[in-house]
């Protein structure tokens, strides 16, 4: 049987609040081994939307990512904030990014980011009937273009290389399994 580690201590190495804590445990394995020096990383939890249209075109933000020093293309996604549902911060951002409202949602699940070192949850989630309702208002520093992808080409797109993050090529990958596609 495969048990858990116990946490001995834990020390906040690097704390900037409210987007991210680096630290290191002591930690002790089932078998007694004391591990000194184990990391960790905590970051927000956030929500992701694929969000389909009614003509199966699914709503894309391209923008540039800084992170990966590039221009990528995503799904609306964002922090869930404190005290709030996974599932409402969906739809908050799917409507702050895009403009857009959708009729019917499906969680596809919650993930977190780096099994090793935490990193944060991934909640995503399945947006159908997605139609626009407002002007976008995210608010975020970087300039965005908003597509409406064929889901076919979303998935070569993701073949091709031209998502970067990990966070939509999964909420793709998760969509594309909720409805039967490859």
């Amino acid at each position: 049987m495969i048990r858990p580690w116990r946490t001995l201590s834990r020390r906040v190495l690097l704390e900037r609040p409210p987007w991210l804590v680096v630290g290191e445990e002591r930690v002790e394995l089932p078998n007694g081994e004391i591990i000194e020096s184990f990391s960790f990383i905590d970051s927000r939890d956030f929500a992701i939307s694929v969000a389909i249209t009614g003509d199966d075109r699914i709503v894309v933000v391209r923008s540039y990512k800084h992170g990966v020093r590039d221009v990528a293309l995503s799904f609306p996604a964002g922090y869930v904030e404190d005290g709030e549902d996974p599932l409402a911060a969906a739809k908050r951002e799917l409507r702050e990014e895009s403009g857009y409202e959708a009729d019917s949602w499906l969680a596809l699940g919650r993930y977190v980011v780096d099994g090793n070192y935490g990193n944060g949850r991934m909640h995503a989630f399945l947006a159908r009937g997605a139609r626009r309702v407002t002007e976008p208002a995210s608010g975020d520093h970087e300039e965005q273009e908003l597509l409406l992808v064929p889901f076919a080409e979303a998935v070569d797109a993701l073949r091709q290389g031209e998502i970067h993050q990990l966070s939509t090529a999964g909420a793709l990958g998760l969509a594309a399994l909720a409805l039967g596609r490859r």
